[in-house]
């Protein structure tokens, strides 16, 4: 069966459309700026660095929730630190993503510093800091 378009006339439309596609696509890519399309994708790759205080924190977060369902620590408390464990998390993923997926030592040290004080704070919040004494006078005492 024969077509009754006119060889030239398909010959114009195959080319119009082969032209017109990749400029199709450069204009929509043009029109992303500003959106999702626009952002910086998280590193998939850590280092084990940035594995251990992903690790770090998420063990920090589950003691937290530990102490909350033990009713150690009041709920308002639990939130607290629950927000400042989240920070911490935040500013570490900013900083790989802005890195490249490493985290340098100067800010490394910093976020373990912070995370540390929520550890802490939890501690003393609960009651299960560090003691100090022998239990020589009757028992031991919070160091903090």
């Amino acid at each position: 069966m024969r077509s009754f378009a006119p060889r030239p006339l398909r010959t114009a439309t195959l080319t119009a459309l082969l032209i017109a596609v990749p400029f199709a696509g450069a204009y929509a890519a043009g029109h992303h700026k500003g959106s999702a399309l626009d952002e910086s994708a998280p590193p998939a790759f850590y280092g084990p660095r940035e594995k251990g205080l992903i690790n770090q924190i998420q063990g920090v977060d589950s003691g937290i929730a530990d102490a909350r369902q033990a009713e150690t620590i009041a709920p308002a408390e639990a939130q607290k630190l629950h927000m400042r464990a989240a920070h911490i998390s935040q500013a570490a993923e900013r900083t790989a993503a802005a890195n490249h997926g490493r985290i340098p030592v100067p800010q490394y040290q910093q976020l373990l510093r912070r995370l540390d004080n929520v550890d802490q704070a939890l501690r003393i919040d609960s009651g299960t800091g560090f003691l100090i004494g022998d239990g020589a006078d009757g028992g031991h005492y919070p160091n903090g």
